[in-house]
């Protein structure tokens, strides 16, 4: 074996466990949304250390419960100068439920079969640690780096997401402080480390529809109006339309129902109401003003001379955004390559992330992480092999921004 193959395998080797022991600390705490639990703490003791400058942001109302409950934030610097990389990710994760169902106790990590088995070592702690291992080593190897090295942890993330990283980057726009490039820790891989990195996601509309008819007796329709009846017309060609077509770096927008509720409990009774959930998510090809104005046109169409009458609550979660091929892009695929021999696909599919609080700014933003396979599920695990291997990733991506 050559020296350079022997060094590969030592580096990999310290980057693995440094990356496994801090995950398993992060990973004992039952950190659910929005409880971060301590695990910041954990993060900003060590990244003083390495020379960074950690401020606790606090948002929402430390009294409140549910989604104004206060949110712990941190915001960790290293430099003044640009330009400034920053790791973006949160520590809270989703409910466990029932933990019995679980192989090994969500929160007691456990390395079994190859794995690291628990609630967050995909969605996203091991992210979280494998982005301070990198910053860590890579501050001890080039102390006097130019640019600027950055963390925005939330945990605010899985929940209602509004008093988390939105907030942090208000703050950060109000003092002018402005990211470069972020590199967001969600679990973007699916068959092998690295195969895809997300370069861009699609907007998220959100509506709630209210219909409003009549009540009345099912043997007198007559004497009532079925909201139930008055919409199913006007579902069905929503349902049917063709927003876009998408683009290059986006499929079409689509649109899915996800709840229709309507009914007393009786079943000879007419129901005076009808509440239809629907969500958009759309490309780049069309936007929030157009999606709302053809979903009216239609509604108008069949509710105008009804005697049933129709309301939309809107709710925009977060515009698309796309990083195209440039820098950071390339500064990722560069160290992917490295590390594991893959050539990664760019991809915008999937869900939201912060990203799309952060892309606003005129941030490059590329999401980049472990395999998702089992994000959310019962026995959420993540490869152990891969977590040397992805704080290599992103260590080779600050050498190749910083250091080019």
């Amino acid at each position: 074996m050559s020296d350079f193959n022997k060094q590969t395998i030592h580096q990999q080797q310290n980057h693995q466990q440094q990356t496994l022991d801090l995950s398993i600390a992060l990973l004992e705490r039952p950190s659910v949304t929005p409880d971060d639990d301590g695990c910041q703490d954990i993060l900003s003791e060590r990244l003083e250390r390495a020379g960074f400058d950690c401020e606790f942001m606090y948002y929402g109302d430390r009294q409140a419960k549910g989604e104004h409950a206060e949110v712990k934030n941190l915001w960790a610097r290293r430099g003044t100068t640009d330009p400034v990389i920053c790791f973006a990710g949160h520590t809270d994760v989703v409910p466990t439920g029932d933990k019995n169902n679980w192989t090994y106790p969500p929160f007691t990590p456990t390395i079994a079969d190859g794995y690291l088995w628990a609630r967050g070592a995909a969605d996203m702690k091991t992210g979280i640690a494998a982005f301070t291992v990198a910053a860590e080593r890579f501050v001890a190897n080039y102390p006097e780096h130019k640019g600027s090295i950055a963390f925005l942890i939330t945990s605010d993330e899985e929940g209602p997401s509004i008093n988390g990283t939105v907030k942090v980057i208000e703050t950060l726009e109000a003092r002018n402080e402005k990211i470069t490039y972020c590199l967001v820790g969600e679990p973007s891989s699916t068959d092998t480390l690295g195969d895809i990195i997300k370069n861009g996601r699609r907007g998220s509309l959100g509506a709630e529809l209210t219909v409003t008819g009549k009540q009345g007796h099912v043997a007198y329709p007559h004497l009532a109006c079925n909201p139930i009846h008055a919409t199913m017309a006007a579902l069905a060609e929503l349902t049917a339309a063709t927003w876009d077509s998408g683009n290059n770096y986006f499929p079409a927008t689509s649109l899915q129902i996800s709840n229709i509720n309507s009914g007393t409990g009786a079943t000879n009774v007419i129901p005076e109401t009808l509440k239809v959930i629907f969500n958009f998510r759309f490309s780049t090809e069309t936007t929030e003003d157009e999606l709302k104005a053809k979903t009216h046109a239609i509604f108008d169409k069949y509710f105008t001379n009804s005697k049933a009458s129709y309301d939309i609550h809107w709710k925009l979660s977060g515009q698309p955004f796309l990083t195209p091929e440039g820098k950071l892009v390339s500064a990722c695929q560069k160290a992917i390559k490295k590390v594991t021999d893959t050539d990664t696909t760019l991809s915008t599919s999937g869900g939201t992330s912060d990203g799309r609080f952060i892309a606003p700014t005129g941030a490059q933003v590329v999401e980049l992480g472990v395999r998702n396979a089992t994000i959310h599920q019962v026995d959420e695990k993540v490869e152990v092999d891969d977590l040397g291997k992805l704080a290599q990733i992103y260590e080779g991506i600050l050498e190749n921004l910083l250091l080019d």
